[in-house]
């Protein structure tokens, strides 16, 4: 099963893709991974939040492929404890899905159409984090998964 996990624009902050790096390459070891920066909008800030979204839903659906899962990131998504999501991680690979692709939405969150084609939404927690934050620690909960469902000790319960 391959993993992909889209963000939109580049971080703000070089810890963030430090972070971002360390966990990329550790998931490298488990599962075909790769992490996809998708372009900022030109000219967004001459948009409503609105056409940000529906320009942005556009980049992404444009880019998925008709059989590859679409799992957004969502603050209304469906919540995991560390060891469910590496059990929801493990059914997938049960189920032979090819491809899933997580989304990390940008700032504003995705148009109906990106709310439409996708399969399922996770949210990582009642609180609200930066999106920019959010790519560091979805690729740690991605690799603590594997780790658990490995029986390796990074994983303490």
């Amino acid at each position: 099963m391959k993993i992909e996990v889209w963000c939109i624009g580049k971080t703000a902050f070089g810890y963030l893709d430090e972070g971002i790096d360390v966990y990329a390459k550790r998931l490298r070891h488990y599962t075909n991974f790769d992490w996809v920066v998708l372009p900022d909008i030109k000219n967004a800030k001459s948009l409503t939040t609105d056409q940000l979204k529906t320009a942005e839903g556009a980049m992404i659906l444009n880019k998925l492929g008709k059989d590859e899962q679409l799992i957004l990131l969502d603050e209304n998504g469906k919540t995991f404890s560390s060891t469910q999501f590496a059990a929801w991680i493990a059914a997938q690979q049960l189920k032979s899905t090819k491809k899933i692709v997580f989304m990390i939405g940008g700032a504003y969150g995705f148009s109906d159409a990106v709310y439409d084609r996708a399969t399922a939404k996770i949210s990582l927690s009642a609180m609200t984090f930066s999106h920019q934050l959010v790519r560091v620690i979805f690729l740690e909960q991605i690799y603590r998964a594997f780790t658990i469902l490995k029986g390796e000790p990074y994983h303490h319960e």
